[in-house]
């Protein structure tokens, strides 16, 4: 089995998070400079087999395309193009950020920490990548 990268795109940075071999349990990988991510991107697929990258569908809590939706969209033809073998998938991303900032509360880390927003953007990639195995691979 090949891993499964999911991303939770952001016009600064952009997190992200990827599965086991075995697509078992997912795990923070980085948060990277969004004009950065393509190069990122490549470099670990050189290294790594993907069968699928999840990007984080950004929607408003009313189910429209939030401002940004845009820019996902063409992130994920533009990966399509780059990776033809790779599968891309869209998750639903409301209410990630929150989560992420809840979970980070919950781990008793300090101060400075939950207030690093790139781990924010790192944790919500793992809960884009979590949701979507939940709802995908019957976990």
């Amino acid at each position: 089995m090949a891993r499964i990268l999911a991303i939770d795109y952001g016009t600064k940075r952009t997190g992200l998070a990827v599965t086991d071999p075995l697509q078992i349990i997912p795990t923070g990988l980085a948060t990277v400079p969004t004009h950065e991510l393509e190069a990122y991107l490549k470099a670990y697929m050189e290294t790594e087999e993907v069968e699928a990258i999840v990007i984080g569908e950004p929607l408003y809590p009313d189910g429209n395309p939030a401002q940004i939706h845009h820019f996902v969209v063409g992130l994920a033809r533009k990966l399509g193009k780059l990776f033809p073998g790779v599968r891309i998938a869209m998750q639903d991303e409301r209410f990630t950020s929150e989560e992420a900032k809840a979970a980070i509360r919950q781990s008793g880390a300090k101060k400075k920490k939950r207030q690093d927003k790139g781990l924010v953007d790192k944790i919500s990639a793992v809960i884009i990548l979590r949701d979507y195995m939940d709802s995908n691979l019957g976990q």
